[in-house]
């Protein structure tokens, strides 16, 4: 972005305390990530962001919010006074989102929006200028930063709209108003915040708060949540899954090691994702569906799918010290993705005398259904295809107790402070023509285990 702090000023309805004529090239929350010609945003949260307003300054930053009342102003630095530093970069991205004025796509669900959320940039960068949240920036400070971030040439916006609250994506579509909103699906992550699936798919609906009136809804038809709250929106709604009732289905899919191919219903075109499993089939046509709204013909989707660029740690393959493949999917966890992901492994073909090994750590926020989760994945493991578990963390241990009797000496258990011991043990039964599986909620990190085997 490049504005002048006059218009900014002007935007926000406050007065600028410094040169009006400076350009602000880029905005950040971050200290660390301040360049030449930054507006630094001073967030208060475990630190004071303004406690760091003197450091942005010697890395090239011109201007700087600053909440009304807060001690020790600086006057080396032109001073944008707001009430809330927060609500002023909010009000900013809508300000710079009208001027660029892209159209916009949001992206949410239990599961799949990040990687849905690349698929659908990379369809819609084959005939239209692009920008699409980086990483996972998905909240009320990652949104308005992405919107921030775009070029003024972008024509199209894909953002990435998380939620752990009622209200937030009714607060997100508000800000963004899309022109096409993407529900991937209803899952049980947040689930002790909310105590219901019914009231996880009612907080997703609200996504579609704000959508335009000639705006588009694209959903997972195969959740009845969905498909009965999708029901009373007027605007156009395109539905995608594996039955026949869907606008976009497919019964004809294969997941290999490294890709899935499949046909959809009404076209000869084959597509082809770099990654596998059935969830991310359906996010591919979740991405169809957003490409044919836009225009973009099925050959070039399917170019588009074939060779896209998931995010880091979502089902990456990753080559081990002892020879073995280790898929990587750390990010996140839940229920719904850690069944996905174990139905998809337990199918990849081994060769030699290698074995299928998983690596599970705890599903977080599940309240006082974690137990019960936890236990449930037990319906996903069999030894017959997924021949060694290692289970890592406290509500693991659940899990442990119901699989301990049907694995045998097959199942191990580690406590959160027993993460090296795992380790130690994993490269000790690891052989070269295993293949592993490492899954967990990010806040396990799982990734300390997937950079000592490599």
């Amino acid at each position: 972005m490049k504005m002048q702090l006059a218009e900014i000023a002007k935007a926000l309805n406050i007065t600028c305390q410094g040169n009006e004529d400076t350009v602000v090239s880029s905005v950040s929350f971050d200290s660390r990530k301040i360049t030449e010609g930054s507006l630094f945003v001073p967030l208060v949260g475990e630190r004071d962001g303004h406690d760091f307003v003197e450091s942005t300054i010697a890395h090239g930053a011109v201007a700087t919010f600053w909440q009304k009342g807060h001690p020790n102003k600086p006057d080396n630095i032109a001073i944008l006074e707001v009430d809330d530093p927060l609500t002023a970069l909010q009000e900013l991205a809508v300000c710079y989102l009208k001027k660029v004025n892209p159209t916009v796509v949001g992206i949410t669900g239990s599961n799949g929006k990040t990687t849905t959320k690349d698929m659908v940039a990379a369809v819609l960068s084959k005939r239209f200028n692009v920008y699409k949240t980086q990483a996972n920036f998905n909240n009320e400070i990652g949104v308005p930063m992405t919107i921030l971030e775009m070029k003024p040439l972008t024509e199209i916006i894909v953002l990435e709209m998380g939620m752990d609250h009622a209200g937030q994506l009714d607060f997100l579509s508000n800000m963004t108003h899309p022109d096409v909103t993407v529900i991937t699906m209803i899952g049980e992550a947040h689930i002790e915040f909310f105590g219901s699936r019914d009231k996880i798919a009612d907080a997703k609906m609200e996504i579609t708060n704000h959508l335009k009136e000639d705006g588009a809804l694209i959903y997972n038809g195969d959740e009845p949540l969905l498909v009965e709250r999708s029901a009373k929106l007027s605007q156009q709604k395109v539905s995608f899954g594996f039955n026949e009732a869907d606008d976009i289905w497919t019964d004809d899919y294969h997941s290999y090691k490294r890709h899935a191919s499949f046909k959809v219903n009404g076209s000869d075109q084959k597509f082809s994702i770099p990654m596998i499993g059935k969830h991310n089939v359906a996010n591919a046509m979740a991405a169809i569906a957003v490409g044919r709204h836009f225009g973009v013909p099925d050959d070039e989707i399917a170019s588009a799918l074939n060779s896209f660029k998931p995010t880091a740690n979502r089902m990456e393959w990753e080559k081990g010290d002892a020879g073995e493949d280790i898929m990587s999917d750390v990010y996140n966890s839940n229920p719904t993705a850690v069944k996905a992901v174990l139905n998809t492994f337990s199918q990849i073909e081994l060769t030699g005398t290698g074995k299928r090994i998983v690596v599970l750590g705890d599903m977080l926020e599940l309240g006082s259904k974690s137990q019960e989760l936890h236990e449930g994945l037990a319906d996903s493991l069999d030894p017959e295809s997924l021949q060694e578990v290692f289970l890592y963390g406290d509500e693991m241990k659940h899990l442990y107790d119901v699989l301990k009797d049907r694995y045998k000496d097959m199942v191990h258990y580690y406590a959160v402070d027993e993460k090296q011991k795992m380790i130690s043990d994993l490269e000790e039964a690891i052989k070269p023509d295993d293949i592993v599986l490492v899954k967990g909620s990010h806040g396990m990190h799982l990734e300390e285990v997937v950079d000592r085997l490599r």
